[in-house]
């Protein structure tokens, strides 16, 4: 049992590698009982929570396995969260990509892409928030992306799915505030994962761009979403934190 946070419980969705991975171990470390879903990573995410029972033994950790294209399992997940007592924290980094340049987006895999990133999560928060409201203390965070407000070749209906998360989440954010719960995105550039394993001939060109000159580690998200669960970030909320190195800052080339 956590002494030190008093079993403040967090639930991470998509937690079983890269980014969430990085999130669940950065809450561990602050001292936080977590949950976190994965969908086909079932050998990283019990290695993870192999490790994270080693580390940490007097906090609780669960893995649960879903696939937010499947409405049953939102309803599943959403049933579990609005039964929880002790949850705090609610982070949503569940995701997927389809990249199609605009004219040539496919409707019906757009609409999938839109139920994974954007409906699943609107459910989840539905249930989560109520347990938050409650206690009148809690922290929703979604996991954004820079591409909401950059445009960027192939990426259309993607960015869309992340514009509408923010949107969601400001207006969340205004409608929770009296009632102790924050609502925040941390909007990602490009981070050191699997995901981008496939561009790693693009690797080289694409980090000349970034003024910091590198990709984000998945621990460095992990510890921005974990500041914004502690208490210091009481009064942030609303908020929609790009963690790029620069990048959206930036409109120069970099010889």
């Amino acid at each position: 049992m956590s002494t030190t946070l008093n079993n403040k419980q967090v639930f991470v969705t998509g937690g079983g590698r890269g980014i969430g991975a990085g999130v669940v171990r950065m809450l561990a470390k602050e001292g936080y009982d977590v949950t976190f879903s994965y969908r086909s990573a079932e050998t990283k995410a019990d290695t993870l929570l192999s490790t994270l029972i080693e580390q940490y033994p007097d906090q609780n950790f669960a893995a649960l396995r879903a696939d937010f294209a499947m409405r049953e399992d939102v309803e599943k997940i959403a049933a579990h969260l609005s039964k929880s007592n002790q949850l705090y924290g609610f982070v949503h980094n569940a995701g997927m990509t389809y990249d199609a340049l605009a004219p040539m987006v496919d409707q019906s895999r757009g609409e999938d892409l839109m139920q994974v990133n954007f409906w699943s999560m609107t459910q989840l928060i539905k249930a989560a928030v109520r347990p938050m409201m409650r206690e009148k203390s809690g922290r929703i965070i979604a996991i954004g992306s820079i591409t909401a407000r950059m445009g960027a070749q192939g990426n259309a209906t993607y960015a869309a799915t992340k514009g509408a998360t923010a949107s969601f989440m400001k207006s969340l954010s205004v409608e929770v505030a009296r009632k102790g719960v924050t609502a925040n995105v941390v909007s990602p550039g490009y981070v050191d994962t699997e995901m981008l394993a496939t561009y790693a001939d693009k690797r080289e060109a694409v980090e000349k761009r970034i003024p910091i000159g590198r990709y984000a580690k998945s621990n460095e998200i992990g510890s921005l979403v974990a500041f914004l669960v502690g208490p210091q970030a009481a009064c942030i909320t609303g908020a929609e934190i790009p963690i790029d190195g620069g990048l959206s800052a930036s409109i120069g080339f970099k010889n």
